[in-house]
């Protein structure tokens, strides 16, 4: 994939302690940097991804009111935790 140039002012610390942290891990700095914001950039995507099903969720549950207890999925979470291969609970009204 193509790259292109972009240029990243950092604070003089935070530049020295890159430098120091990416001689000690064998890396250059310039790796350092394009590593970093390539996992910020796949969290946010995916902190994104799990914030927009929760919408869809919601939105489904506000049009059906199709629901399980705390109770319902606390007991079913349990079983699961004991090894067990439970149903999950019904949605209900």
């Amino acid at each position: 994939m193509p790259t292109i140039p972009v240029t990243v002012k950092l604070d003089k610390d935070v530049q020295i302690r890159m430098k120091v942290l990416a001689e000690a891990c064998g890396k250059s700095s310039h790796w350092m940097m394009r590593e970093a914001i390539r996992q910020y950039v796949e969290h946010g995507e995916k902190r994104e991804a799990y914030r927009q099903d929760g919408l869809r969720v919601w939105a489904a549950y506000e049009q059906t009111g199709l629901h399980v207890s705390h109770a319902e999925a606390d007991a079913w979470l349990a079983q699961l935790a004991n090894g067990g291969n439970p149903e999950p609970p019904a949605c209900h009204l």
